[in-house]
């Protein structure tokens, strides 16, 4: 399906990343993953080149710096031969309350969520113009939707992602330039992380704020199985006349919004 497709996946080394990458090397795709661990990055781009059919490397990028953005597309695209799809899963998260977020998890939200997807879509922009267009896949959340009590500063970056999806989206249309955000509901290891980091009170809250309007089972996706599936139909060319759209992938999660 995604034959001759070539394609970069940052945030590569784990959770959704990880399961994008492994469903584009499945699919045929010529695959660069970056990421800023590079012991997982490397090992799990080396795991997925003997999947097949298609093929990947791996190169490093920190997404918040715009030098370390620029030399790592570049390397990707030298790589590839040019560039048709960016899946932009980078991303963190931390707790915070607005009553007293501090200007440091402010700045770092920003940095890597929102500052990072402007870089990494900028730069995909040019390459894939150069190419004659393209599709980036950014990652927003329910949590840029709805208040956010816990998570204050996150909330506000993906809300910001979302705007400057659909501001991308109609400014790089003229180029067939598609832009569009998944909203995922995934059990990934940042999400058990944040269960283990939480006392019991605070993830029976999670259940009932989170779990139960999912209403597909009440429980979080699996990223190969759930996920995986809807990045491969937004890399291809079934996608070709959907952008600027903002899509839940999360059982039902957002519905009630």
């Amino acid at each position: 399906m995604l034959k001759g497709k070539r394609i970069i996946v940052t945030g590569s080394a784990r959770g959704m990343g990880e399961a994008t990458l492994n469903a584009y090397v499945q699919a045929g795709a010529d695959v660069v993953g970056m990421d800023i661990t590079d012991d997982a990055g490397r090992s799990i781009s080396k795991k997925a080149n003997k999947t097949g059919p298609g093929k990947c490397s791996y190169i490093h990028v920190d997404v918040s710096d715009k030098s370390s953005v620029d030399d790592s597309f570049l390397k990707a695209v030298e790589i590839l031969g040019g560039l048709d799809v960016l899946a932009h899963p980078a991303a963190i998260q931390r707790a915070s309350d607005a009553s007293n977020v501090s200007v440091e998890d402010w700045d770092l939200m920003f940095s890597v969520n929102v500052k990072g997807t402007m870089l990494t879509n900028q730069i995909a922009y040019k390459y894939m113009k150069e190419s004659g267009g393209g599709s980036i896949i950014n990652f927003g959340s329910i949590s840029g939707l709805r208040p956010e009590p816990s998570a204050s500063a996150y909330s506000a970056a993906k809300g910001a992602v979302h705007s400057w999806t659909r501001t991308a989206s109609g400014t790089w249309g003229k180029d067939n330039i598609r832009v569009n955000a998944i909203l995922p509901a995934m059990a990934t290891p940042m999400y058990y992380a944040a269960r283990e980091r939480s006392t019991e009170e605070e993830n029976i809250a999670a259940h009932w704020r989170n779990n139960v309007s999912i209403s597909l089972g009440q429980e979080y996706g699996n990223p190969e199985k759930d996920l995986a599936p809807v990045m491969v139909f937004f890399a291809s060319d079934s996608s070709r006349f959907i952008t600027g759209q903002l899509i839940p992938v999360d059982g039902g999660q957002t519905a009630g919004l």
